[in-house]
């Protein structure tokens, strides 16, 4: 399907990044998921190559390009050409800009050049053993003490948690207000401050995800990421574009899929007949290339209207719920039209089944998502109960 809203300029960075992938990522991929994590280098290659935080101001080293389109096609060829666990873009976008909005200029001067080349890797630290997507259940406290604050508590489940040098670590300002929520930034080398193990997963082998401590973590004013008691407001404000990065990645690996196993079809034989040659496999491979491409249609408007700042939480929502739905019917699809090879693991369709499973549940549940839509079309279920 040719899809609109890319030009020139456009397409000429796909190339490039594909060739990049291609050389430089593809060949690693399977000794990354044998260790558990990718090697940081490749973040280091990326900023090279001018891949990382390029929405940056180039004061700092970047390319102060604010065109969301060149971070959904660097998701996209990571994806086709690489892995989907090489978390780029939560690097880049998804932690890297509470940094440039809400950083004071002392930390951006610091920091962000080594966000740009790759030095530095990011994380963001929000999740809890007993607070996932309820931050009003956050057990983690930062006080202040003088000018610096003081932060202690735990986080769990957080990406680039291995290879990350510095995090976004989300804690209880306000003790008594639900929402009263500051947000830090927390350095390698920080005193209290330490990781976990690499935590093995069901799927996305290449991602490393650990656990992090605080302990009197001492936090200077300069790490603090905007209004230390309106944190959850900042969180808020950005888990749009958080939930368009997860809708762009989970198309783009259904999308590899249904080309991996179009591959597959055509060059396997049952009964003296490409598989592709059975009806089943003809309207299943239908079925599937409508709804992709309807989706993908759909999450394009929705780069067009994040780029012009009118992305509503309720159709990122939308984006987010739909795109990991999809995602998970067309894996399914996939393994089962490679029959007995779509369960071995040396073949790509395995792992992107595995790696898939966790996209109905990071960057909002299905049912979280659910319920953002189901508000913002007037079933508020504490309006409709009078409960609060």
């Amino acid at each position: 399907m040719q899809r609109l809203i890319f030009d020139e300029e456009h397409e000429m960075f796909r190339d490039a990044v594909r060739r990049f992938m291609q050389s430089e990522i593809k060949p690693n991929v399977e000794q990354w998921r044998e260790q558990g994590l990718c090697d940081p280098a490749a973040f280091l290659k990326a900023g090279e190559q001018g891949l990382l935080c390029m929405w940056a101001d180039e004061k700092y080293g970047g390319a102060g390009i604010e065109d969301f389109r060149f971070e959904q096609i660097v998701i996209e060829e990571t994806i086709r050409h690489g892995d989907i666990g090489l978390f780029l873009s939560l690097h880049s976008r998804l932690v890297g800009r509470y940094i440039g909005h809400l950083g004071s200029e002392e930390l951006k001067t610091r920091l962000l050049p080594k966000c740009i080349s790759g030095e530095t890797i990011l994380g963001i630290a929000m999740t809890e053993p007993n607070a996932g997507s309820d931050l009003a259940g956050m057990k983690s406290r930062a006080v202040r003490d003088g000018d610096d604050w003081l932060l202690n508590g735990s986080k769990t489940f957080i990406s680039n948690g291995i290879n990350g040098g510095a995090f976004v670590v989300a804690a209880r300002t306000v003790p008594d207000e639900s929402h009263g929520i500051g947000l830090f930034v927390v350095e390698a080398g920080m005193a209290g401050f330490s990781r976990g193990r690499n935590l093995k997963k069901m799927g996305l082998k290449t991602q490393d995800t650990a656990e992090l401590f605080f302990e009197n973590v001492r936090i200077p004013a300069a790490n603090v990421l905007g209004d230390p008691h309106r944190g959850f407001y900042n969180l808020m404000h950005h888990l749009g574009e958080e939930r368009l990065i997860s809708a762009a990645q989970e198309i783009a690996h259904a999308g590899a899929a249904f080309d991996l196993t179009m591959d597959y079809i055509l060059e396997r034989r049952v009964f003296g007949r490409p598989i592709a040659a059975f009806q089943n496999t003809r309207f299943k491979m239908a079925e599937m290339r409508t709804s992709l491409d309807i989706l993908q249609t759909f999450i394009d408007q929705c780069v067009l209207l994040h780029n012009q700042g009118e992305l509503s939480a309720s159709l990122a929502a939308e984006a987010k719920l739909q795109a990991s739905e999809l995602e998970s019917i067309v894996m399914d699809n996939c393994v089962q039209l490679h029959g007995g090879s779509g369960y071995m693991s040396e073949y790509r369709i395995s792992h992107m089944f595995t790696d898939a499973r966790v996209s109905r549940i990071y960057a909002g549940s299905s049912e979280i998502m659910k319920e953002i839509i189901a508000r913002s079309i007037g079933l508020d279920e504490r309006k409709l109960t009078g409960s609060q």
